[in-house]
């Protein structure tokens, strides 16, 4: 690597995966011509954008409501009554020797809510695609430190209770502050948690350089099979890999076209179709825990992807749109974030603290994280496998609902939102949405 001009910045010779850097443009060429490098690719015109969708509808956002459970903020969480997470905390609510790693864009630490659970000692930045210490203000986006309330925001009188309050979270930064999610970091980020005693990650992003990373191109073969050596090695350590479905309202089975990818530099994008040798990452590698979006109405999110083969469980992750109730006044979920960060929907606890409302898939993995670290907690250590079973039996059955109500949001193919199988498994929900107090039953 060396005389080809590259520098190392990390090996990861669990996966044999390397990780270099140089300014030679033809520092690829020259490596791939080396005895058993199998591919080489530069990453860095490589990412994609966290797309949480904003929608246009709205109400206004309620700002003071009587806690019926929980902290001061609580009566606002409709998500977590949705899932019976008070009726769950009654029996369960979570053991400290659980650890949960939320892949995201960091977490902000020093949140009343989040620093009593934050693990220092087994959170890192991955950014570089070498680990390093997280510093104060790493979230600069935000969207870390809200998906990381979902899962564990402490039950202490303040803002919000998380699904799991009581276990341990560790920030494993792997988007910048833009939401770019680079392969160097996606990789670093498992390993770290595959050696770092992480026992579920959550992970409410899209890796790659496109949205769908087609294996028939050798470049986007090469990250492919990186990024899965990586997500596999973690899965081997007994990690729990959990993973967005999107919000592209796309069924990942059944894929057509591409419209959003590559999304990095900006206005880059091309529109290309694309059949089922092209997969999202990493919602798509084998053993992953897909999770599609519910509204308070318990339907799907009008923009949440879905899959009969990717669709594992449903969760809470808000519906500006079809599911506005008294309950969910502006339809999205309410969570940790930074106060420093701009939010359109913030609402400050009377000590300061500050949460913010969004919606997306993004939103809904972090309760399924919250459900898995219940059922360890419960129960007692399993593999992944047993892991992502239990999750799955500890549901709500749903069935497919009139699709009708999804026809003004089409797949980006324009073909209309389908939904296949019966109250057992569905493209829409999987084995149905997420539920806190049959984890701890």
């Amino acid at each position: 690597m060396k005389a080809a001009g590259g520098v190392l910045v990390s090996d990861y010779a669990q996966i044999g995966v390397v990780i270099a850097r140089s300014s030679d443009s033809n520092f690829a060429g020259k490596i791939e011509r080396i005895t058993n490098i199998d591919n080489a690719v530069a990453t860095q015109s490589f990412g994609v954008q966290l797309r949480d969708t904003q929608a246009t509808s709205d109400s206004a956002a309620a700002t003071q409501a009587a806690a019926a459970w929980g902290d001061t903020l609580s009566g606002l969480q409709w998500d977590m009554t949705q899932i019976n997470v008070p009726a769950a905390h009654q029996i369960n609510s979570g053991s400290r020797s659980v650890l949960v790693g939320d892949i995201d864009t960091g977490l902000d630490f020093t949140h009343p809510d989040l620093a009593a659970n934050y693990d220092a000692r087994h959170s890192t930045n991955c950014v570089s695609g070498a680990p390093s210490p997280l510093a104060v203000g790493n979230d600069a986006n935000g969207h870390g430190t809200h998906t990381a309330g979902t899962i564990a925001a402490a039950a202490n009188g303040i803002g919000i209770v998380g699904v799991a309050p009581n276990v341990k979270i560790a920030g494993i930064k792997a988007g910048n502050t833009d939401g770019y999610f680079f392969p160097e970091a996606v990789i670093c980020s498992f390993v770290w948690a595959a050696t770092n005693g992480v026992q579920v990650t959550n992970n409410s992003y899209f890796a790659d350089p496109w949205l769908f990373n087609c294996r028939n191109d050798a470049e986007q073969r090469a990250i492919w099979n990186a990024e899965r050596r990586a997500i596999g090695f973690a899965q081997s350590k007994g990690v729990l890999v959990v993973a967005a479905e999107g919000n592209e309202s796309t069924d990942l089975s059944h894929p057509a076209v591409d419209t959003i990818s590559p999304d990095f530099p900006p206005n880059s994008e091309v529109e290309r179709d694309v059949t089922n040798a092209c997969a999202v990452v990493p919602v798509e590698v084998p053993g992953v825990l897909g999770v599609t979006a519910t509204g308070n109405l318990r339907l799907k999110s009008f923009y949440s992807s879905y899959g009969i083969s990717t669709a594992d469980v449903a969760a809470p992750g808000g519906d500006s749109i079809l599911q506005i109730t008294a309950a969910a006044p502006n339809g999205r979920v309410l969570s940790t974030y930074p106060a420093a960060n701009a939010c359109v929907r913030k609402v400050v606890d009377p000590t300061g603290a500050t949460y913010c409302y969004l919606q997306g898939t993004s939103m809904a993995a972090p309760h399924a994280v919250g459900v898995a670290a219940l059922i360890l907690s419960a129960h007692g250590n399993m593999g992944s496998g047993q892991l992502a079973a239990a999750v799955q039996g500890a549901t709500r059955p749903l069935s497919c609902p009139d699709t009708s109500i999804y026809a003004p949001f089409p797949q980006s193919s324009g073909e209309p939102q389908t939904c296949q199988g019966g109250a057992e498994h569905n493209s829409f929900y999987g084995s149905g949405e997420v539920d806190a107090l049959q984890a701890v039953r």
